[in-house]
Order: C-alpha cells, then sequence, then structure tokens
C-alpha cells in the first residue's frame, strides 16, 4: 500500500484531552496541562523498536535571573528524563533574556564557563543527552561588544560534541515605529554544522529565525540529517501569525521530525515569546506540544516511519537539480550517513553487506570490489535499483558523481594513485553484468597496463565466466579493505 493508502491513519488528533497506549499501558494526556504528549501511529506491521525513541521538549519563560533560570532548566531536564527521554532539548536564551543589549552582552559566558557546566553535570546525572538551544556564548577578545548566541549538544557523558552559532539574525527596523536587530550585539555564525549523530537520530542544528529559511534544512537534509531543530523565543505577533505553518512546512519539505522548543510568556516589560513548543512529524503532523506556561512534552520518534515517509514520497528523487541546482552546505559537504544505517544494499540481484561500503549519501552509497582490476577498484551505486543511466533522475545524477568525485579522491590517496579511470557501463553491450547502473572508479598508475586502453577490456571482462576456482576476495578481506577507506569520511 502506498503512503496514500495511509492517510486515514495519519489524522492529527486536536489538541484536547486524547487518550492513548504505549507498551499496552492506557495513558492519557489533557491540553490543559503543560505536559501534552500524542500521537498518530497505528502501523500495520512489526516495528523495530530500537528504531524508536523518546525526546522531551521544554518550554520555559527565562528572564535576566540566571539563578532561576539554571533551577528551571535542572528541574525540566529532570522531569523530562524521569519520563523516559533519551535527550532533552531546551529552548533559544534558556540562560537568560537580558533587559537592554548592554545586560545581554555583559552576562554571556565562555563555552567553558558556570552555564554550560552545570548543564553537563545534569546530562550526566540524568543520563540523557541535552540540546542547548541557545546560550549567550562571550565573543573573541576583538569583538567583545557583541555576542555569539550557540546552539550546543552535550552527550550523556557531559561532552560537547557540536555547537552552532546561529546564522540568520532577526532584524526588524522600521524607522519611526520599531527597531529589534539582533545584529546590534550578536555575531552572525559562519557555518553550516553537520549532523549530529544521536540516540535518538542525526540531528541537523538550526535556531529560531532560522526557519524562515528553508535552504539551510535541505542543506542539511543532503547530510543526512532525520531531525531538524528550531529551539526558539519567537515573538507573540510573529509566532500566532507563523510558528506552526512555519514549522509544519519544514518538516514536509524535508521529510525530518521537527524539534522545537520554545520561550513562552513575559520576560521582561519589553519582550514575551509566543511558547507552544512542539513536535512535527515528516508528514506534517504535530504529535507532541506544550500548552500554556513552564513544562515538558515528551514525543516518540520512529525512524523507521521516517524512512516510509521518504520512501513512498520520494521527493528527493524528484528534484530537478538541472533546473535550479543542488542546495549544499560548501564547507559541509561530506554526508554524515553511516554505512550501517542499512544491515545491506541492494546491487541488482545481489546484496552487499554495509561492512563492505565505504560512504553513504542520501542517493548514492560507494562499495569495495569482489574481484578488482587493480588495488582500490570501488564501485559507486545509486540506492534506487535502475538498470539503464538515463533511468536516472538529475537528482540522482549530481549525488551520484558527487560521490565519485569525493569517493574517488580518497581512494586515489589511500593506493598512492596519481590518476584514476571512472567508467559506466550502460547496457549489456558495454560489458554490464548486473543489471543495476554503477560506477567504476579504478585508481592508477604509470604503467599498471601496457597499453592504456587494455583497462577497458579487463573491466568488461573481469566479472564474466567465474568458476568455483577462480580468485575473489573473502568477506573479512573486503570488510577489512573498507574499514580503512572509511576512514575518510567517517571518524569515531
Amino acid at each position: 500500500m502506498t503512503i496514500f493508502g495511509h492517510l486515514h491513519l495519519l489524522r492529527v488528533i486536536p489538541l484536547r484531552a486524547v487518550t492513548f497506549c504505549i507498551n499496552n499501558t492506557m495513558l492519557s494526556a489533557s491540553s490543559s496541562s503543560a505536559n501534552l504528549l500524542i500521537t498518530h501511529h497505528n502501523h500495520t506491521k512489526a516495528i523495530d523498536s530500537s528504531k524508536k525513541v523518546l525526546v522531551g521538549v521544554c518550554q520555559m519563560n527565562a528572564t535576566s535571573n540566571k539563578a532561576d533560570n539554571l533551577q528551571t532548566i535542572l528541574d525540566l531536564v529532570a522531569s523530562a528524563a524521569g519520563r523516559g527521554a533519551q535527550m532533552v532539548f531546551l529552548p533559544e536564551a534558556c540562560d537568560y533574556i537580558g533587559e537592554s543589549k548592554n545586560q545581554s552582552v555583559e552576562c554571556s559566558e565562555p563555552l567553558d564557563g558556570n552555564f554550560i557546566h552545570q548543564c553537563q553535570k545534569a546530562a550526566i546525572r540524568n543520563k540523557v543527552w541535552l540540546s542547548i538551544g541557545g546560550f549567550h556564548q562571550k565573543a573573541p577578545e576583538q569583538e567583545k561588544s557583541k555576542l555569539l548566541n550557540t546552539h550546543v549538544i552535550i552527550d550523556l557523558d557531559g561532552n560537547v560534541v557540536a555547537t552552532y552559532d546561529k546564522a540568520h539574525l532577526f532584524d526588524l527596523d522600521i524607522p519611526g515605529k520599531v527597531h529589534l536587530c539582533e545584529s546590534d550585539y550578536v555575531l552572525p555564525g559562519k557555518k553550516i554544522v553537520s549532523p549530529v549523530q544521536t540516540p535518538v537520530g542525526r540531528i541537523g542544528l538550526l535556531t529560531c529565525y532560522d526557519v524562515r529559511f528553508p535552504e539551510i534544512s535541505l542543506a542539511l537534509v543532503q547530510q543526512g540529517a532525520q531531525i531538524i531543530t528550531y529551539p526558539s523565543a519567537f515573538t507573540q505577533t510573529t509566532g500566532m501569525a507563523h510558528w506552526e505553518s512555519l514549522l509544519r512546512a519544514r518538516a514536509i519539505e524535508t521529510q525530518c521530525y521537527v524539534v522545537a522548543a520554545a520561550q513562552t510568556g513575559k520576560h521582561n516589560p519589553k519582550r514575551s515569546s509566543y511558547g507552544h513548543a512542539m513536535v512535527v512529524d515528516p508528514w506534517g503532523a504535530i504529535i507532541a506540544q506544550c500548552s500554556e506556561g513552564t513544562g515538558v512534552c515528551v514525543a516518540e520518534l520512529d525512524l523507521e516511519y521516517l524512512e516510509r515517509v521518504r520512501s513512498e514520497m520520494p521527493v528527493r528523487l524528484h528534484r530537478r537539480t538541472d533546473l535550479y541546482g543542488r542546495i549544499a552546505a560548501p564547507e559541509s559537504q561530506i554526508s554524515t550517513i553511516p554505512p550501517d544505517d542499512c544491515h545491506s544494499y541492494q546491487f541488482g540481484h545481489l546484496k552487499i553487506t554495509s561492512n563492505q561500503v565505504i560512504y553513504r549519501t542520501l542517493l548514492s552509497f560507494a562499495a569495495v570490489n569482489i574481484k578488482p582490476v587493480v588495488p582500490g577498484h570501488v564501485l559507486v551505486v545509486p540506492l534506487r535499483a535502475t538498470a539503464q543511466f538515463s533511468d536516472l533522475s538529475p537528482a540522482e545524477v549530481t549525488d551520484l558523481f558527487l560521490t565519485a568525485q569525493r569517493v574517488g579522491d580518497a581512494v586515489k590517496k589511500h593506493f598512492g594513485a596519481t590518476s584514476s579511470t571512472l567508467a559506466i557501463q550502460d547496457g549489456p553491450e558495454a560489458g554490464q553484468t548486473v543489471k543495476h547502473v554503477h560506477l567504476h572508479i579504478l585508481p592508477r598508475k604509470q604503467g599498471d597496463f601496457k597499453e592504456n586502453d587494455d583497462v577497458y577490456q579487463q573491466l568488461e571482462s573481469h566479472d564474466q565466466d567465474w568458476t568455483p576456482i577462480t580468485k575473489l576476495r573473502t568477506q573479512e578481506e573486503m570488510a577489512e579493505e573498507a574499514a580503512h577507506l572509511r576512514q575518510y569520511f567517517y571518524h569515531s
């Protein structure tokens, strides 16, 4: 059944009293509580429970009192952990919201200051990962009149594993009416941070106003994001108009879970926030949301469901990159999708186990060869099985050759080659023996063939007429080579 056939299962439950069952336990939730959990999945087949995870999403009302704010954070984290959350998400400016620009800058702290240190201790104590959705980080000495709005990821051992400085700053300047310019005292971030591997999935780090710029979230999806975060302190006016619409739009177009912790209520005489912290699933349904006041909502993320949405509505294959180009992060081109995301990969009528795969993107994978023509001979294969090169979509063609470029550079370096031969065998008359488009990369050295064109004859015949005594590489040999080559793309 296609995803359209499941539309009756993908209803959005209204935000009122609901009752549902998790692990055969009847639970209830009411919109009158600050803690609301709703679910809408009703799968008709068995689901791998290892791909279901719980996250806690926090809503709070920060003020200029840093001690009070920290205590609220510690209470929220403990509450979410007590409800089974494996990762807890806090909003932008959870450390404090200043009453003036000068106060905001003066109260800022370095990354190794007391605020982050206390958050690290909370992660260890509660055995959870934390998303500190935004804290006021001291800027470099040469920019001491400003600060950085920094999103921090902390693991359950208290390590800071990633930081992202907010890229898009909210500037509103209407002469004679309002002047609200974040850039007056905040430095904009200079790069996109590659998705972070966490126990709840690969997280793309964004903050608040970034939600109005879909390009940055699409760039993160190209690198393998499964979850996009938008910790925020949305204003009342813009929140009422756009908060839910923007979050649902980002979830639908990226086919990711969107997690948005939020500030709420009046912070000081000049500033109030909209609240409505929420989680949106890859189909655009709100699956958890906080009501008024400080609190936590807990949501179940189902990564198998995410993959099913992407499979049955494969928008990534339909992108017309030939018309409008490909969105990607210039300084973060390398995918973060680990090859072990799948147990095996289809290659025509064959299966390639994940330990033979050296690199994986959203649309392609690269694997070592069972009978290489030269040392380092690898294959780059589209994830979607199709026999003809002309059957590939523009997005698949783009991804295939970008993958070949990255893998080719790594293979040349690893095997000390000076050149490389790239070849696509499009059809049986061109030597194709597996009916699945694939690109051969052969690292080349001077004198490796008597005549240069001999490589094509060898390539055409290397996987034909095998007999029981044909010498093929063992699974262990291929896995060992793949492990060495993976180091060029993935780091522990």
